[in-house]
């Protein structure tokens, strides 16, 4: 398992498989949250799968599914308030975690400085100094 922390409370990762989920709640996973649509997957990892596993190892599931071009201010507010905005501790996932993390920069712009941002990407193995000119204007609004 690739996990990656962008916060205490916040991991993304690329995908995940649903015989990790035991593994997932030892880790101290509470919730799961699928950002990869079901046309990337196979049978065995789309969402439904996903989220019976997950039940079953007694790990909350939900899903938003993201592509570059669904990531409006809506979709990304409802991904904050599926994941970032609850109390306990989120694993997003997608095919490689970089939308997860693209996803978690624009719901948190505003809300944390832009150098914070980044650098929580960047510790987590993920380049988002291309997103600064935005974050930095969502600091000013």
């Amino acid at each position: 398992m690739d996990i990656r922390k962008l916060t205490p409370r916040y991991f993304v990762a690329p995908q995940i498989s649903p015989d990790q989920m035991g593994a997932l709640k030892e880790a101290g996973i509470t919730r799961i949250l699928c950002n990869r649509p079901d046309a990337e997957v196979p049978p065995s990892h789309c969402a439904t799968e996903m989220q019976r596993a997950a039940e079953q190892a007694g790990i909350e599931f939900c899903e938003q599914p993201l592509t570059h071009q669904t990531m409006t201010e809506e979709v990304i507010a409802n991904n904050r308030a599926l994941g970032a905005d609850q109390e306990g501790v989120t694993l997003a996932y997608c095919a490689s975690g970089t939308r997860s993390c693209i996803a978690w920069a624009l719901g948190q712009a505003g809300m944390m400085s832009a150098d914070d941002i980044i650098e929580a990407a960047a510790a987590g193995g993920y380049d988002l100094q291309q997103m600064r000119p935005y974050l930095e204007a969502q600091e000013a609004d």
